[in-house]
């Protein structure tokens, strides 16, 4: 019996030494560090017509992106997750962004990694940058600059960037305050997040997707997706409220059960969501691919004119399959304290993988998002851009031609269709 009694004292005494040392590492005005910006990192996509990923050796590889809260302390989260040996940044800076490539040169900072300019990252590995003082306000463009001294493929990348990325010529141009004549992508490469230090009133909300949450559609460049859009909404009506900045992880061409465009939804959801600092709402618009991708037609052979079986036509999923997908990511996210927030599957018949069982399956699962009462709460995106009279379709002026993906106008309906009191409400 006393045996007993000593091992549970000594179990008391180390958890409140534990209690103690926490509290003393929490700081004393409640700052803490909330992801501004952020990008799903995958694989570069194994698509036919698309560019392949570059490879970068004594170049410098200048991003351009835009965070959606502000704040005056900032670092940067750098990802080799899809890497498969380790890779050397040589050099790297933050700053403000002028024009274009060019950034404003009293407003740019050497970013550092354990006090040292350089680093190596681990396959599959991220790396922190040490924090450094940066007055950064909400919306202003901010470029991260990444010399990589040696051949570097680009093997952890963001296929659908928001602004240009500018690749320079030989040599470290992370300080220059322009890079002359470099070529531009429309990717970006091993670039993450960017963290702000801020008040504990912030806190930052994912829209976790496919192409329809990443943008295409929507002119790169505009920053009109609808991730954006409800970034703008709500920093428009926050007047004395707290700040809260909206993540953009969505990949096209993702789908929830299965890999292909980047990690599955399943898979990433823990890099993605639950490992972002200060995450408390996460909106999710997932599975319109898990439908249409089995139903994408083959391309005909040459030496025939009729198309075979697509290439995805055997990874066929139910309502009932996505339903017990969403379920996961539900119970996953609320394991962490995060709410989670459905957002209806938006119309796709006229796209090229419409059927009519697919919509069957559409609808099953619309069904479930409104009425299981799983979620949090429920933002109807389906209902803001169909059309009325033709409600398996988008609205005309509410697509960009391809009757998948939104048009600037469609993606607003959408931004439009969230509660901003329930997202406040953390």
């Amino acid at each position: 019996m006393k045996k007993i009694k000593s091992t549970a004292a000594s179990a008391f005494i180390v958890a409140l030494t534990l209690t103690l040392n926490a509290g003393a590492g929490t700081p004393k005005n409640g700052d803490h560090w909330v992801s501004a910006w952020s990008a799903a990192v995958h694989a570069p996509l194994p698509f036919t017509g698309l560019s392949a990923a570059p490879v970068l050796e004594n170049q410098t590889v200048r991003m351009v992106v835009r965070p959606t809260i502000g704040g005056e302390r900032l670092r940067v989260r750098l990802s080799n997750a899809f890497g498969t040996s380790a890779i050397r940044i040589g050099a790297a800076h933050v700053a403000l962004v002028s024009k274009g490539c060019g950034i404003v040169p009293q407003f740019d900072r050497v970013l550092t990694f354990s006090g040292r300019s350089s680093t190596a990252i681990p396959a599959g590995a991220p790396v922190l940058s040490d924090p450094v003082d940066l007055k950064v306000p909400a919306f202003a463009e901010v470029a991260v600059s990444l010399y990589l001294p040696e051949k570097t493929p680009a093997s952890s990348t963001h296929f659908w960037a928001q602004h240009e990325t500018y690749i320079s010529g030989p040599g470290d141009f992370t300080g220059q305050s322009d890079i002359t004549n470099p070529s531009t992508r429309t990717s970006w490469y091993w670039l993450a997040d960017i963290q702000v230090r801020t008040s504990g009133q912030a806190a930052a909300t994912v829209a976790f997707g496919d192409s329809i949450t990443d943008g295409v559609g929507a002119k790169q460049g505009e920053y009109s997706d609808w991730p954006d859009d409800l970034a703008t909404r709500l920093a428009d009506g926050a007047g004395t409220g707290p700040q809260l900045a909206v993540l953009n992880e969505g990949i096209g061409g993702n789908r929830i059960l299965h890999d292909g465009a980047g990690a599955s939804a399943l898979a990433r959801l823990d890099r993605d969501v639950l490992a972002q600092p200060g995450v408390v709402n996460l909106i999710v618009l997932e599975g319109i691919n898990d439908i249409g991708w089995p139903h994408m037609k083959a391309r005909p052979s040459p030496n025939d004119s009729s198309p075979g079986q697509g290439p995805f036509a055997d990874e066929r999923v139910t309502a009932q399959d996505l339903i017990a997908g969403l379920k996961q990511i539900i119970e996953r996210a609320h394991e962490h304290g995060i709410r989670v927030f459905g957002a209806t599957l938006t119309p796709f018949e006229g796209a090229d993988y419409y059927s009519a069982d697919g919509e069957v399956e559409r609808q099953a699962v619309n069904q479930w998002i409104r009425t299981s009462g799983s979620f949090d709460a429920v933002f109807d995106f389906d209902a803001a851009v169909r059309d009325t009279n033709h409600p398996t379709r988008f609205r005309e002026d509410y697509q960009s031609g391809d009757h998948l993906h939104p048009s600037a106008a469609g993606y607003k309906a959408m931004a439009a269709a969230v509660d901003l009191s329930v997202l406040r409400s953390f």
